[in-house]
């Protein structure tokens, strides 16, 4: 026999199943990830409490929760339990958390570490289902001008065209720029594409005197950085 929820409201619940009074005495980072969804649910059913309900979409994605950021509306719905509107309203809470990360922080922060440049866009990168490319603009003193998406493709590859890149660097004054894409499929290692994409973004960059610090790929949990792996430091040897 399934679980029954007690009658009688919201407040006949346990402790344990009632996420929006514990917010409310702990604070949100008192909550899991899984009563916070709760919250955006909303209800569960006769059978099954919204945290409930949340803890087994969890569990089917292994209780990671970008995995969950990946999701669309018509995969949610196949959960019993989750219609249309819940569905829509937590991919609309993940997109917002996505977007809050492509907003420009402080121009005194300076990118001096390569976990500094990943801090910056693994978030907005990391779940999404088609590859995405992107440029981050640095002045003289190393802090961020800009970010700027310059190309987005499918699955397997995106197009770039490094004279758009090379473009919005000369708009912005920038001394110098990194580069970012994604690989839905979680395989973080570089195709040959991805290395001929860096040697000429690494050549166009030093006849214009606009260093390439980094091309760094993100995979799920997983980064592939060109810096850290020498790529870029043979090529400095090589020139």
């Amino acid at each position: 026999m399934g679980k029954i929820v007690p009658r009688g409201g919201i407040k006949a619940w346990a402790e344990d199943d009632r996420p929006r009074e514990k917010l409310l005495k702990l604070g949100p980072k008192a909550l899991t990830n899984a009563e916070l969804i709760a919250i955006l649910i909303g209800s569960g059913s006769q059978a099954e409490t919204a945290v409930d309900l949340s803890r087994r979409i969890f569990k089917t994605f292994e209780n990671q929760l970008h995995r969950l950021g990946k999701l669309k509306v018509a995969d949610l719905t196949k959960f019993k339990g989750i219609g249309t509107a819940k569905a829509v309203t937590m991919v609309a809470a993940l997109e917002l958390g996505r977007r809050r990360s492509l907003e420009v922080g402080s121009p005194q922060k300076q990118f001096t570490q390569t976990y500094h440049f990943i801090d910056e866009m693994k978030p907005m990168l990391q779940d999404l289902p088609h590859e995405e490319f992107w440029a981050l603009y640095l002045n003289q003193r190393n802090c961020l001008i800009r970010k700027v998406q310059v190309g987005q493709g499918g699955w397997t590859s995106t197009a770039v065209d490094q004279r758009v890149i090379m473009q919005h660097a000369l708009e912005l004054k920038a001394t110098a720029f990194v580069v970012f894409h994604n690989h839905p499929s979680g395989n973080n290692r570089p195709s040959l594409a991805d290395q001929r994409v860096t040697q000429t973004l690494f050549d166009c960059g030093k006849i214009m005197n606009i260093r390439l610090l980094d091309h760094i790929i993100i995979a799920d949990n997983s980064y592939y950085s060109f810096h850290e792996n020498g790529f870029l430091e043979n090529l400095n040897k090589s020139a």
